[in-house]
């Protein structure tokens, strides 16, 4: 539905403006010798990417031990993360190793749609791991009730629905942007701000309502994870034995690194102003694009033991069904 209503839209585009339905994304570098090594250093991350979030969703589906509200959460992170790069990562693959770097009019707004609706749902997906960390640590005993998986697939239900929905008005309302002269771009994928600078039609309501919207979307979650870790904080300074407290803030420190890089990155190609955008916020982009989803395994897996015990659990159990044709019950 959403591909054949950007090709009608593009059809209409085409109509009035000649090659309007091809971009060319021409990267962050375009001599050959540089493109070889980013071609490498892109290819390289994306595997890990991809074997480090498939590594964690199958350590959590196949373990009945992590089949809590948290590691839902978690799961679910990583699907995100996992189709994030999968969206945009390929094709900048392709264009490195290719001299025809063009992407069509539909298949750009395409990107751009699944672009921001994965960054809405990781940011809105990581609101709610700061809730079920403040009710795991501040109201231990009503954790079943307050954090029930009736509750969860709920919350996770309207993170999707509203992130869908949100992409979908954007990108809706990029079809009415006119593009016309030059549609050369030194970034690796269709961006919002990328495709604003190359309109040649009064874009200053359309902007100004992608950022008000924007803040409402990104700035809210993110005061629902302050507010959380006030009293997160307040509670661990008042456990009396210093392993417990230790614990306790190993529990919220891959949490809290995750939002730091996503919100750093993210700010950085986004909280300034759309005409002084430049090269160095392609280079920007590829933080938040490429590298935050590859670092986001290692940073939940690094030090959670429970992550360990379950990859451990797996491996174990597939070693034993080659060895005996049969399944290791857990």
């Amino acid at each position: 539905m959403l591909m054949l209503m950007l090709q009608t839209a593009g059809e209409m585009h085409g109509g009035n403006q000649s090659g309007v339905s091809d971009f060319l994304l021409l990267g962050i570098s375009e001599s050959p010798e540089e493109q070889q090594i980013l071609f490498w250093m892109f290819l390289s991350m994306y595997l890990v990417t991809v074997m480090g979030n498939m590594i964690i969703i199958l350590a959590i589906s196949f373990d009945s031990h992590l089949h809590t509200p948290m590691y839902l959460f978690l799961a679910n992170l990583s699907f995100t993360d996992l189709f994030f790069v999968t969206n945009t990562i390929p094709k900048t693959l392709v264009n490195l190793q290719s001299q025809n770097k063009a992407i069509s009019y539909a298949g750009c707004l395409t990107q751009l749609y699944v672009l921001v609706c994965l960054v809405t749902l990781d940011n809105l997906i990581l609101a709610m791991m700061a809730y079920d960390h403040y009710v795991a640590i501040c109201r231990p005993l009503h954790y079943i009730t307050a954090m029930s998986p009736r509750l969860c697939i709920l919350l996770l239900t309207l993170c999707w629905a509203l992130s869908v929905l949100y992409s979908l008005f954007l990108t809706l309302l990029m079809t009415k942007v006119t593009f016309c002269g030059s549609r050369r771009s030194h970034y690796i994928f269709c961006e919002m701000y990328v495709l604003l600078r190359l309109a040649c039609s009064n874009t200053q309501v359309i902007h100004t309502v992608q950022i008000t919207t924007g803040c409402f979307i990104f700035f809210t979650p993110l005061g629902i994870m302050v507010t959380p870790y006030v009293w997160i904080v307040r509670a661990i300074l008042r456990i009396p034995s210093a392993s417990n407290k230790y614990k306790a803030f190993s529990t919220c420190g891959s949490h809290l690194a995750v939002v730091s890089l996503f919100y750093g990155t993210l700010g950085m190609v986004y909280l300034q102003p759309l005409k002084t955008h430049s090269m160095k916020d392609s280079v920007a982009t590829v933080m938040y694009a490429v590298v935050t989803p590859m670092m986001n395994p290692f940073i939940y897996s690094l030090r959670n033991k429970d992550i360990h015990g379950a990859l451990g659990r797996l491996l174990l159990g597939k070693a034993f069904q080659r060895l005996t044709g049969r399944k290791l019950r857990h």
